[in-house]
């Protein structure tokens, strides 16, 4: 599946900024079943001061905001080619040994909730995949996904207690409870294709857990299935903080709005080739 994608986000500011910098992780991952055709980053009110590839193997841009400047626009924008392989990513890769995702991070550690919702799984299922797939269906029906109750320091404990959550909840709940179940567990943000719009809400998370003989395997609690064509890997962490699109500081400017606008559609075969067509001009150009 060819999948387009254009997300920008606008930042602006009720003051001059006197001094920000943000950490940009925007460039989807070149994974199983999962390829990059074409993809840019075009970012507006700021300078680029350093890329690299993180310790989760994130392609991260640090950029610093111009000083005096009252918006921010970061545009994204490429073509991605998915396959569906049911969720499974394969063996892990990245700086990071695979035991580092055995522990609990702030956002996921657990409580008296978590614990209960575990000891229940444990009860339902004796193999690995059994008990990934109880978790999952055990979280959306004690996390109804629902906006408004929850914000990006909301903890998996406080989502559990609260009832409510969104993308990011379920996915914290599920990577705490599957450590708990001695499984490694990581966040996810990326991109979903919605099959109803083109315009989407916002951008997406799920999670992923380790599994011997299959190596990292997509769960989205959220919407109860695990990933396939619709949906492309972007950053991967710990939790949410690691693999964040956008995180920084600022310093004599008060974030006043922030808008998202995000777009992603299916392409067809004429429009495939018609694009391939245009890069390889253009590349020939060039050299």
């Amino acid at each position: 599946m060819h999948l387009a994608i254009e997300h920008t986000t606008r930042y602006r500011f009720a003051e001059p900024v006197a001094y920000a910098l943000q950490r940009l992780r925007l460039t989807p991952k070149e994974t199983h079943g999962q390829k990059i055709a074409d993809w840019k980053v075009h970012c507006e009110g700021v300078n680029e001061e350093l890329s690299f590839d993180d310790q989760n193997f994130n392609r991260v841009t640090l950029v610093s905001v111009k000083p005096g400047t009252t918006e921010v626009v970061i545009t994204c924008s490429g073509t991605v080619h998915t396959e569906d392989h049911a969720g499974v990513i394969g063996r892990h890769a990245g700086h990071l040994p695979l035991w580092s995702f055995y522990s609990q991070t702030s956002a996921t550690r657990p409580g008296a909730k978590m614990r209960s919702l575990v000891s229940t799984v444990r009860r339902e299922a004796e193999d690995t995949l059994g008990q990934l797939h109880a978790l999952s269906a055990a979280i959306l029906e004690q996390v109804v996904y629902e906006t408004g109750h929850t914000g990006v320091g909301t903890t998996a404990e406080q989502a559990l207690e609260a009832g409510h959550g969104v993308c990011q909840d379920h996915a914290h709940v599920f990577i705490g409870g599957a450590r708990m179940l001695g499984i490694p567990a990581r966040y996810v943000s990326g991109y979903l294709m919605m099959d109803d719009r083109v315009e989407q809400e916002a951008t997406h998370a799920w999670a992923e857990a380790h599994v011997d003989g299959l190596g990292w395997v997509g769960f989205d609690v959220s919407n109860g299935i695990s990933p396939d064509a619709r949906y492309i890997r972007v950053a991967t962490g710990r939790d949410y903080k690691e693999a964040a699109p956008v995180t920084g500081i600022s310093f004599g400017g008060v974030e006043e709005d922030l808008h998202v606008h995000l777009a992603v559609e299916r392409q067809n075969s004429v429009q495939q080739q018609s694009m391939t067509q245009h890069s390889g001009a253009q590349q020939g150009s060039e050299q």
